[in-house]
């Protein structure tokens, strides 16, 4: 009988695993995971409301959360994106497939090890909630201990929920053989599904329920903000039919994905062809050339080793600039823009992310019933603010990092460090491009928002209430974020370690506002803490300028740890 950890597939599998090891994402998530395991087990509403920790549904309710908030879907992607493009952009694909590996054995070993990784990586906040347990803590409720209750409700709401995604970033990532389209298509999670949601909403619910891919309405119990602890607490949480259904339905999909990719994938690698062909032509060291001397007369002919030293006399030296002063370091500044600007124009993901985000951020303003709370203008400009918030702090955070590690990942960083331009070129050029186009998706939507107003018939358009709007709440905010970005980038090193500290910290922060703890010295976005008629309050204004004051320390910090290596 065949051993099976002797197989192809154990190689791959075994392989993928030990790479992950080497990585720092992986250790990173798990010690985010288990750091708001904590904050929520101490901190959550079981100690005021009386509910026990271990209760059915709070670790329900818990797990619901974190595979929605923490678990999805920038850290999906980080570890499934790029399994089978790490290898083609190491070029150690000819060497793995001379082996007697089949497609089969290799996609499988690449899926199934990365996605053993992510399960590992998220059992971290399973087994830190599982040890509280015996942890004493005043005020709260515990009951007897409990193992089965964890691990039904980790396996049902997070394992098999971030399966089907993560076979689909697997798949976007060996497809197209581009790990940013991945990240790109992770950015777009939130509002994709927030608009299924508001889609379904109106739909039975079994209908939901069966269609959902994360399975969140997989479980409706009573209201229990309004019911007594004691009730909650002997509360078993058991899911329908169709609940079951759903979750066998979202492992056939992935079982299909899997085929798809094992039928469209290709061991070769992509390359363009030009139709053009340069030709180069040598002449030798005794060609002759005429030439004509100075008087006009014919000065015979010339050989190609004194043709240097008459070329010579004729040079006209060129005029050499300063790379000094402000002058020079504005030059420099445009035409590190320019360079960043074309980079950015060539990232294919934009062609996807822009129009989504357009679209999803007025889309109930569009398709909906609206309601006018003081005008028609206020309640279109509030309503794509608050839309479009968390929208352009995933994108922040997915093309600071892509262009501050952008050079050392294409091996160009020695030639960049070389040009005498201060570092505050090279820092801000990075800073300016992902600050203008978070501007500029920003204006797009207003645009939109304000055509559809007037296809809508609610006019008149107060254009105030826009600048009103997106001046003091979401600009000071794209200010401050990428600030925030480029600073975590410089000082962490990784891009990856920057996402989980990006989106870890931000997950956490919104996890605190929604729980009431929204004071605007932490929350710097105002989220939630503005109505329209706050915005020309004192306190308002004072929160603006202390948002651009930390944006500005924020980039001081950065610029101070960017020096160039000697």
């Amino acid at each position: 009988m065949r051993n099976p950890f002797k197989t192809p597939f154990a190689a791959v599998f075994t392989n993928e695993v030990l790479l992950n090891t080497k990585r720092v994402a992986p250790y990173a998530m798990m010690l985010l995971f288990s750091a708001n395991a904590i904050l929520w087990w101490g901190w959550g509403p079981a100690v005021g409301r009386g509910w026990a920790t271990n209760c059915d549904f709070y670790i329900h309710r818990n797990l619901v959360g974190f595979s929605f908030i923490l678990g999805l879907p920038i850290f999906n992607a980080v570890i499934m994106g790029d399994p089978v493009v790490r290898d083609l952009r190491l070029d150690v694909h000819p060497l793995l497939f001379s082996k007697p590996i089949g497609r089969g054995p290799y996609l499988l070993g690449k899926f199934f090890g990365s996605f053993f990784v992510l399960v590992c990586c998220q059992s971290a906040f399973a087994i830190t909630l599982f040890l509280l347990q015996w942890v004493p803590f005043s005020g709260m409720v515990t009951l007897p201990v409990n193992v089965v209750t964890y691990v039904k409700h980790f396996f049902f709401v997070v394992v098999v929920s971030h399966l089907v995604l993560a076979t689909f970033y697997f798949a976007v990532g060996t497809l197209s053989r581009n790990a940013k389209i991945v990240y790109g298509l992770a950015a777009c999670f939130y509002p994709v599904y927030i608009a299924y949601l508001l889609t379904t909403k109106s739909l039975p619910w079994m209908v939901g329920v069966f269609t959902d891919p994360l399975g969140l309405a997989s479980h409706q119990g009573p209201d229990f903000w309004r019911t007594n602890g004691d009730v909650v607490n002997q509360y078993v949480v058991s899911y329908s039919l169709a609940a079951y259904a759903n979750r066998a339905t979202m492992i056939v999909v992935s079982a299909v994905i899997l085929f798809v990719i094992y039928l469209r994938f290709s061991a070769t690698t992509r390359t363009k062809t030009s139709g053009e062909v340069t030709v180069l032509r040598l002449s030798s060291a005794t060609e002759k050339i005429p030439y004509t001397s100075d008087n006009g007369l014919s000065g015979g002919f010339l050989n190609s080793a004194n043709e240097a030293t008459l070329a010579h006399d004729r040079v006209t030296i060129p005029k050499v600039s300063s790379t000094r002063g402000p002058a020079a370091t504005l030059a420099n500044t445009f035409a590190a823009l320019g360079v960043e600007f074309r980079l950015l124009r060539a990232e294919r993901s934009l062609i996807v992310i822009a129009p989504l985000a357009i679209v999803l951020s007025i889309f109930d303003l569009a398709f909906f019933r609206v309601v006018p709370e003081i005008g028609y203008s206020v309640t279109y400009a509030s309503g794509t603010a608050k839309a479009l918030l968390l929208f352009l702090v995933g994108m922040i955070v997915f093309y600071t990092g892509e262009a501050m590690h952008r050079d050392r990942e294409v091996k160009i960083e020695p030639v960049v460090w070389s040009t005498p331009a201060p570092n505050s070129v090279l820092l801000l050029s990075k800073f300016f491009t992902t600050l203008v186009l978070a501007l500029s998706l920003l204006a797009a939507v207003g645009l939109t928002a304000i055509a559809i107003q007037l296809v809508r018939g609610h006019t008149p358009v107060d254009f105030s209430a826009y600048l009103l709007v997106y001046g003091v709440v979401l600009v000071p905010g794209i200010i401050f974020v990428t600030a925030l970005v480029v600073a975590l980038n410089i000082l962490l090193r990784n891009k990856y370690v920057a996402y989980v500290a990006a989106i870890g910290a931000s997950a956490g922060l919104f996890y605190l506002y929604s729980t009431g703890h929204n004071h605007w010295l932490y929350n710097p976005l105002l989220y939630q803490l503005w109505t329209y008629p706050d915005l020309t309050s004192q306190t308002i204004l004072v929160s603006r300028l202390y948002c651009l004051a930390l944006a500005a320390a924020l980039l001081a910090l950065a610029h101070l740890f960017h020096e160039r290596t000697r």
